[in-house]
């Protein structure tokens, strides 16, 4: 009786392990899986207006992925975004089309991802991040939903911030000359910069073309030229009038550095990037940016 009860129990062991064992074979078919998004019109018009002719992504949806876990962000308003895909290509990518002559410049260079959030990024200085630039891959602007489609003009935050952050990426794949850092490297402060420099003007009359210039030459290089390509001449004399004879002096002397960067470097000159820039800026109320149609 005891060796049927020992044959029994081996036999229900070998078969609860032989189950165990099919139970644990693993499935060929992956349990992570990519969220399936159903294309809407608007999706169909990036294809068309950026993904075709720029190769670049533009993506409106929340992403986790895409997104910094450093800040409370919220996803950016729907029409919103409509009208800031048909602004950015206006006033940032076909502006760099005309003065090259092609799309090749702004596919070859610009990043691949452009990334929207509804809301602002905070730092614990208080201060709003207004866009980043990762590597040359991608663009993040913040604050979408505070779009003001009634006030736009080329300064308006989002397009300054588009030429400030490509201005990044050409000096990071091309390095303009050490001397620009020489001119005012004792000024540079890091994030020091908003409470070494407690206005515009105190920054200008060391030389410096904003406050946030102040915090490292690359970030005063790039601010030279997306100031200066977003502003008409009549603001750029008046920063260079508060600047006062010194200040506006070191301005110019740096200024120079930029213009020949991007002639020598990227065959770009800079006055007609403007011109090009502030004429499309003076377009915008003529712009359809509800509709999706070509």
């Amino acid at each position: 009786m005891k060796k049927n009860l020992i044959y029994l129990l081996s036999l229900l062991l070998f078969c609860a392990a032989f189950t165990a064992c099919s139970e644990d074979d693993l499935d060929s078919t992956s349990v992570i899986r990519e969220p399936q998004v159903v294309k809407n019109d608007f999706d169909r018009w990036l294809d068309r207006h950026y993904m075709t002719p720029y190769n670049i992504e533009f993506q409106y949806r929340y992403s986790d992925i895409e997104s910094s876990m450093g800040y409370y962000l919220t996803p950016a308003d729907y029409n919103q975004s409509i009208a800031l895909a048909k602004l950015v290509i206006a006033l940032c990518l076909e502006p760099y089309d005309e003065v090259t002559g092609s799309r090749e410049f702004i596919r070859s260079y610009f990043p691949k991802i452009l990334f929207l959030t509804g809301s602002p990024a905070y730092k614990s200085n208080g201060s709003i991040i207004l866009g980043t630039a990762e590597g040359g891959k991608k663009i993040t602007l913040f604050n979408v939903d505070a779009l003001q489609i009634a006030s736009i003009n080329a300064s308006t935050n989002y397009f300054k911030t588009i030429h400030h952050e490509f201005a990044h990426i050409l000096n990071q794949t091309k390095p303009y000359t050490t001397d620009f850092k020489e001119i005012t490297g004792t000024l540079y402060v890091g994030d020091a910069c908003w409470d070494t420099y407690k206005t515009d003007a105190a920054a200008l009359q060391l030389g410096l073309i904003s406050r946030y210039a102040g915090s490292e030459d690359t970030e005063d290089f790039v601010e030279l030229i997306s100031i200066y390509v977003t502003r008409p001449q009549a603001t750029w004399d008046s920063l260079l009038t508060t600047a006062g004879t010194a200040g506006a002096a070191i301005i110019n002397q740096k200024f120079e550095i930029v213009r020949n960067y991007l002639q020598n470097s990227w065959n770009i000159d800079i006055d007609q990037l403007r011109e090009t820039v502030l004429r499309r800026a003076d377009e915008v109320p003529d712009m359809d940016l509800e509709s999706l149609d070509d």
